[in-house]
């Protein structure tokens, strides 16, 4: 079933609390760009992919692969919210024995499609399986989610020329542009615009949408669907740490979990509690059930 606007908005909300409990539990991990992805991430599970949490390796599945594999606490909180397994299990992120890695592995856990952490090759996983799945017939769609910062990694434009070569048009991929990275902001460090003209020039649709607002994620991947010509690149402007304001545009936060002691921003011991205020109070617009 699937979720209407209003409830896709309040599960987003649930799951951004969720990544904050995890971290916090975890004491590491990422915060910023999970923050920012948890609106996409709750749009595929709960209004774009087909997709069966009790049969997870269900052969006609979409493909769901995370390429910047950091961020998979939002990953992993949204197939929890979805039914994959038990919310109670994302107090295991990052524990011995966990199935829920500080990247994800896909023996670990049924409805994961691959292993990442080396960034800038989740493309090339994807191009690859929507390849094969095009030499077969296969209906399904592939969805590979990657970082802006993983762009300077030179594999990955290997795999959008493959993927444009063999007009791919079963395959979408969402970039998360949140302009951030772990030693600073990405036009500092490595200058990625302008990336509209980029994809264009090797032979991309380009659509550039709120990676905020739901019904443009729900919008882009419907029009996504209606293109077969060539591979499909959804570049959504996020903000990292989206809901937590002490977070929002820092890269700071890029690795860093809440309890985490950083000079100007709350204290350690009052980030979480600040956080999770901000989160189910919507930034103090409603009164939190807890007060």
């Amino acid at each position: 079933m699937k979720l209407d606007i209003k409830e896709l908005e309040l599960k987003a909300n649930t799951i951004r609390e969720d990544i904050i409990k995890m971290l916090v539990e975890a004491g590491s991990g990422h915060a910023a760009g999970p923050l920012g992805m948890a609106d996409i991430f709750t749009a595929l599970y709960f209004h774009i992919l087909n997709h069966d949490p009790h049969n997870p390796m269900w052969e006609e599945r979409d493909r769901l692969m995370l390429s910047n594999g950091h961020i998979c606490p939002v990953r992993y909180a949204a197939m929890a919210e979805a039914g994959y397994f038990p919310v109670s299990e994302l107090m295991t992120l990052r524990k011995l024995g966990s199935r829920l890695q500080g990247h994800p592995e896909r023996l670990r856990l049924p409805g994961v499609e691959t292993t990442s952490g080396p960034l800038g090759s989740g493309l090339a996983q994807a191009a690859g399986y929507a390849y094969a799945a095009k030499m077969d017939g296969q209906k399904f769609r592939v969805y590979c989610i990657t970082s802006d910062g993983e762009h300077q990694e030179g594999n990955h434009w290997e795999a959008v020329m493959f993927a444009a070569k063999y007009n791919l048009s079963n395959l979408t991929m969402i970039v998360d542009r949140n302009n951030i990275q772990i030693d600073g902001y990405t036009e500092d460090i490595m200058p990625l615009e302008p990336m509209v003209e980029k994809y264009k020039a090797f032979n991309w649709s380009v659509i550039e949408i709120d990676g905020h607002n739901m019904q443009e994620i729900i919008d882009a991947t419907g029009k996504a669907k209606a293109i077969f010509e060539n591979p499909t690149v959804i570049i959504a402007h996020t903000i990292p740490g989206k809901g937590v304001d002490f977070m929002e545009g820092d890269y700071k936060w890029h690795g860093n979990p809440p309890g985490t002691n950083i000079p100007g921003e709350p204290p350690k011991e009052e980030q979480a509690k600040i956080a999770l205020h901000e989160l189910r109070t919507l930034g103090g617009k409603i009164r939190s059930e807890h007060e």
